[in-house]
Formats: C-alpha cells, sequence, structure tokens
C-alpha cells in the first residue's frame, strides 16, 4: 500500500527592520542579467556563424567579372563570346573559353542597338547566341524589397528569441491563480486504481465503499433525503497507503480525480492559494460527479492565529477559502473532497467539525495477514523461488507499512537480480528486511579483534536478557556485521502484533536494551561509545513511562506536558521529580540486567563465541546455544504452526 499567475501587491511586506524592501532592479526582472546577455550573445554568433558559411559556399562558386560594355563589344567583333544571356539590363556573358564574365547595358535602348554604336556589325552579331529571359513579377518584386524586408525580419528575428522569457513571463500572469491539480481521467486503464489493488485496511474499505456507491448511483440516496459526507479525511502513519486508497475510491467509482498537495496552494503572493482554491473547485464541479483529493493537508489546515503575519497569513486565507468553498456545496452536487494527513492533531477544528471532513477515516498499520496480503500485491510480478513463504516474511516485519513491504520487495529483486539469478528467493527477501529496518550491509568496515570481541559481547548481553526476562521479544538473529550506523544488531521481534504495551513490557525492553551496556561494563571494566543510541532510547521510553502513561507509583497517573521554553506545564519541583523517577526505572532496570548476565555468564560466553566465529547466528542456532546452556527458549503461542510458501 502506498500516489500554478502574479498579482500586484499593494502593500509590500516589511523586513524584520520595519523598512520596506528594495525594488527589484533590472537584473531580477527578466530584462536583463545573466540570461539577457547570454541570448544576445548566442544571437551575435549565430549571425558571425551564417555570414562565415555563406562566405565559405561563396568561395566555391565559379568567379565572375563586371566588364565595360565597350570591351562586350569588341569581344564580340572579335568572336570570343559565345552566348550573350539578356536579363532585363543585366547581360550574362559567356566566352568561347566557358569563363563568365557579367556587364550591363542601358535600359532604354535594346541589345543590337547598343552594341552597334559602338561599332558592332549585324554579321559579327548574328555568330553570338542571344537569349533573353523574361522576369517574373515575383522575382521582380523580391528582388527589389529583398535588400529592406531581410534586414528587418532580422531584427525582428532578434528582438522575439531575446524577449522571450519576458513574454514568458507576462502570460503566466493570466494563469498565476490556476489550480494545478493532476487530473486522472477514469477511461485510462494505466492509472486507473480500484480495491483490488489494495490489500489490508478492511475496516477503510469498507467505510468508503459507500462512497462509491454514492458516486455511482447518487438517485437512491438524494431521493430518500440522505447527504453523503462531503468531506472525508484519510487519518494514518506515513506509507499506510492513503494516496492510494483515495485513488481506488475513484478507480471504483468511474469518476474523474483532481489530485493536489496541501502545500501547491500557497505561494509568496498574496490571494494566490484561494484562488488556486476556487479554481480547483469550479473544476472539480463541471467534471462532477468527482474527486477532489488534497494530500498533506496539514500544510494548509493547521489551526489558525498561530502565526504573526508574512507566509502564515496567505495559508489561513487558503484554508477560509476551503472552508467557504465546502460550505458552498449544494445537496445534489456530486463532489466529494478527500484530504490525507499524519498530522489529525494540528488542523483546525473548523476544518473537521460536521458539514466539512465530518467523515474521519483511520488508517492502521497492517498486521500480520495484512502484510501478507500486501507482500503477495507487491510480488505479482517478481518471479518467486519455490522455497519463498510471505508468511514467514509477513511474520517478521512488525511495524512495516506497506510502502516499507513494497520496498522489502523491491530490495529482494533487486539483489537477486545483482547476483544475475532469475528467481526472487526466501534469503533475498529475509537479507532485504534487514536492509530496510537497518540500512546495507558495510562490508568494508571491518572491526578490529578487539572491537570485534567487544561488539560480540554486547550484543549477546542483548540477546541473553532479552531471552531470560520474561515480558521482553524474542531474538530472531544476532549479528556483528555493520549495518547503517550500527556496528552490530539483535533482532528482537514479537510473535504476533502488539496494539498496547504494558508496563512489565517497557521494563523488561529497558533492561534488555541496556543488556549490552551491562556485558561491557562487567567483563572489560569499562564502557565505550557502542551503547550511545541505546541509552537515548531507554531514556525517551522511561520518560514517557513517567509523563504520558502514568506508568510511576510516585509521580501516579498524570499526564504531564511536553516542557519547553515558554511552554512550562508543571514547576521545577515536579520536572525534578520527573527526572528522578526516570533515573530509579532504569537504575532498577540497569540491576536486573546484570542479575541476568551474572546469573548465565556460560551462556554469555557461549553466544559471543558463535559470534565471533560466524558473525551471525540466526534464531534456530540461537536457541540450541540456549537450550545447552539449560535455558529455556521462547515459544509462541500457537504450537504447531505451519508456514506455506506463498503460491501466486
Amino acid at each position: 500500500m502506498s500516489p500554478a499567475p502574479i498579482k500586484k501587491v499593494k502593500n509590500q511586506p516589511t523586513n524584520k527592520s520595519g523598512k520596506k524592501p528594495h525594488p527589484q532592479r533590472w537584473w531580477q526582472m527578466g530584462l536583463g542579467g545573466p540570461s539577457f546577455f547570454g541570448n544576445l550573445l548566442t544571437t551575435v554568433l549565430i549571425f558571425f556563424l551564417l555570414m562565415s558559411a555563406y562566405s565559405i559556399i561563396e568561395s566555391f562558386v565559379q568567379p565572375t567579372s563586371n566588364i565595360p560594355l565597350s570591351v562586350v563589344a569588341a569581344d564580340v567583333a572579335e568572336g570570343k563570346i559565345k552566348s550573350i544571356i539578356v536579363k532585363g539590363d543585366s547581360l550574362d556573358l559567356v566566352y568561347t573559353d566557358e569563363s563568365i564574365k557579367v556587364s550591363r547595358k542601358d535600359s532604354s535602348a535594346g541589345l543590337p542597338e547598343t552594341l552597334s554604336t559602338y561599332g558592332v556589325t549585324p554579321a559579327e552579331l548574328s555568330k553570338v547566341s542571344i537569349t533573353i529571359q523574361g522576369q517574373s513579377g515575383f522575382e521582380f518584386w523580391f528582388l527589389t524589397l529583398a535588400p529592406i524586408l531581410i534586414p528587418l525580419l532580422f531584427i525582428g528575428f532578434i528582438f522575439w528569441f531575446l524577449s522571450r522569457q519576458v513574454k514568458g513571463a507576462g502570460m503566466q500572469a493570466f494563469t498565476f491563480g490556476q489550480s494545478k491539480a493532476r487530473i486522472i481521467d477514469p477511461a485510462d486503464s494505466s492509472q486507473r486504481v480500484t480495491f483490488a489493488d489494495v490489500a489490508g485496511a478492511r475496516e477503510a474499505k469498507e467505510e468508503l465503499l459507500e462512497i462509491v456507491d454514492f458516486l455511482k448511483s447518487p438517485k437512491k440516496f438524494l431521493d430518500i433525503g440522505a447527504r453523503i459526507p462531503k468531506g472525508i479525511i484519510l487519518m494514518g502513519a506515513p506509507g499506510t497507503g492513503k494516496t492510494l486508497l483515495a485513488r481506488a475510491v475513484a478507480g471504483e467509482a468511474g469518476v474523474p480525480f483532481f489530485s493536489i498537495s496541501g502545500s501547491e496552494f500557497v505561494e509568496m503572493f498574496v490571494g494566490v492559494g484561494a484562488s488556486r482554491v476556487r479554481d480547483l473547485f469550479q473544476m472539480a464541479k463541471k467534471a462532477a460527479p468527482a474527486i477532489i483529493f488534497v494530500d498533506e493537508i496539514d500544510a494548509v489546515g493547521r489551526v489558525r492565529g498561530s502565526g504573526v503575519g508574512g507566509g502564515n497569513d496567505e495559508r489561513e486565507q487558503t484554508l477560509n477559502q476551503i472552508l467557504v468553498e465546502m460550505d458552498g456545496f449544494e445537496p445534489t452536487e456530486k463532489v466529494v473532497v478527500m484530504a490525507a494527513t499524519n498530522r489529525p492533531d494540528v488542523l483546525d477544528p473548523a476544518l473537521l467539525r460536521p458539514g466539512r471532513f465530518d467523515r474521519r477515516v483511520t488508517i492502521d498499520l497492517p498486521d500480520r495477514r495484512d502484510r501478507e496480503e500486501i507482500l503477495g500485491i507487491h510480488a505479482r510480478k517478481k518471479p518467486l523461488g519455490p522455497d519463498v513463504a510471505l508468511a514467514v516474511i509477513a511474520e517478521r516485519t512488525p511495524g512495516f507499512s506497506g510502502a516499507e513491504l513494497y520496498s522489502l520487495m523491491n530490495e529482494g529483486a533487486i539483489l537477486a537480480a545483482r547476483e544475475n539469478r532469475t528467481e526472487v528467493t526466501q534469503y533475498d527477501l529475509i537479507r532485504s528486511i534487514e536492509k530496510v529496518m537497518l540500512g546495507p550491509e558495510r562490508k568494508s568496515h571491518l572491526l578490529s579483534k578487539k572491537e570485534k570481541e567487544l561488539t560480540a559481547y554486547h550484543e549477546a548481553g542483548h540477546a541473553l536478557v532479552s531471552s531470560i526476562l520474561p515480558y521482553a521479544d524474542p531474538v530472531h538473529k544476532i549479528s556483528v556485521i555493520s549495518r547503517g550506523r550500527a556496528a552490530g544488531y539483535t533482532l528482537k521481534l514479537p510473535f504476533e502484533d502488539k496494539r498496547m504495551h504494558s508496563k512489565k513490557q517497557f521494563l523488561d525492553d529497558i533492561a534488555a536494551t541496556l543488556g549490552g551496556y551491562v556485558a561491557e561494563e562487567m567483563l572489560f571494566d569499562d564502557v565505550t561509545t557502542g551503547p550511545s543510541n541505546d541509552l537515548m532510547v531507554i531514556t525517551a521510553l522511561a520518560r514517557e513511562m513517567v509523563t504520558r502513561y502514568g506508568m510511576s507509583e510516585k509521580m501516579g497517573p498524570i499526564a504531564f506536558g511536553e516542557r519547553q521554553l515558554g511552554n512550562e506545564p508543571y514547576s521545577e519541583h515536579v520536572a525534578m521529580q520527573i527526572d528522578a523517577e526516570v533515573a530509579r526505572i532504569i537504575d532498577e532496570a540497569k540491576t536486573r540486567a546484570k542479575q541476568v548476565i551474572s546469573e548465565h555468564r556460560g551462556a554469555l560466553d557461549a553466544i559471543a563465541k558463535e559470534l565471533i566465529e560466524k558473525e551471525t547466528v540466526e534464531r534456530a542456532e540461537f536457541e540450541k546455544i540456549l537450550i545447552a546452556n539449560g535455558i529455556t527458549p521462547k515459544k509462541r503461542e500457537e504450537e504447531g504452526i505451519d508456514i506455506v510458501p506463498f503460491q501466486s
């Protein structure tokens, strides 16, 4: 699950000093600057290139020379000229040696009369072939006007070429307030998405089916006096498929789908966002029945009154226009507005009241069954090997969103292609899980012998404490191969998805996370920077237990707000008590981790030794080590469950 005009500003904004900003300089207005001089230089260069090309071509043409008419008469008398071509006043002379010369005659007299005045007899003239070519009207006017028109046309071309940017900016002034929404035509099968392309989200699809039914058959709803909600807001974590579901509604109903992002409404020019909202709703009403989809609506739909002028004023104007447009719907109008956000807590209450976005659809992260269905959809066009069991991949990916599952399948196909194989195997998909979660392997990041030993004991401490404590998640894999920013990692995954977490689970998770720190401290009598991320995680978790979840007996069931500069919901004395409780929780968890490692030192050494030798220990090998040291591995509640390979 996973898929734009300039208005004159009357009041110029002021800067922090209270002064109006400087007007735009000529080099900032498209009338000059680097682009202008670049175009000018290009035009001059083209002109010189054309002139050079003309000169080169002219050099290859047979040369001609212009001679006086007296010389022509003498050459005719001597029999040197073979033929004469008369073109108006121009004479083309072809000599017996095939050379060509040019001359001109008097326009008021013919060629014989002109030559006779120079002493050429009719007998001498009869030896020369004379051809008279008449000049057409077009040729006459062209030769007459060309010297004037060609320079004018060339100058006009230069001005057109240089002013394209300025004209383009001027034309945009008429379209700047128009909507930039992308339209998906229902007849376009290549872009059409239906509910069959969306796995999981069963409750959300059931909720949206009535919208599809209304868009397909609105009459039965209107006849009985029912009014379908004007606005549906899709809420969920990133990557859960909110945009895909909205497209699926349009695909199922077979109606146009107008898609736009909330950030595309807001511009630096006053009133542009509101103008685009009006244009978008006008377009959708003309194409009704239709769906308008606004992605990331929190970009314009945040609570009003929190800004102090500037861009926030423009954003609030855009939001006001959206509210007005949604109020302006008539009962018979067949336009449904859908929006998506992963921050519903910051939306303005007026946006969520009945009559606007009054239908709220929450899309949760997929559970194990949903993940298997999603993996099956993303595996449609991928050749899978016979050993692929998507149920196992779904089990090992709790908390993955639909987008992450798509990335997982894609990474698996990439791994197979890089190794020149034609099928995606289970091993490719298992490796892809770790790549999506932690990043690619850093094989060039070689650890020294001492660092490798320390990392092995660190990860063994995590794994051992997690396996002993009853409420910690079971270990699926341990590795000392660097991935992303981690020198090593312990992969802990629950047997089943968890919707709620208990206090006991949090305490065991904190102790298991401290297992690496405690192992370093006990065995090497020193600590390194390796557990730094672990300490950040447990500190944040312990503070949330005290301030959000009411899991502190001393502080009681009270939710404390976040303490920030200018926002202090509790006193310094209470803050000190919270810090003391956080320290107590972490200190007790550290004591429990130290006790576990002390009691099972042999198992810790065995796990670390196996890691140093093999670098990676899978779940089956890890459980054998536990059994050999008298520890019973954790088992799933559903004993005897069969994992069936996925059949495409």
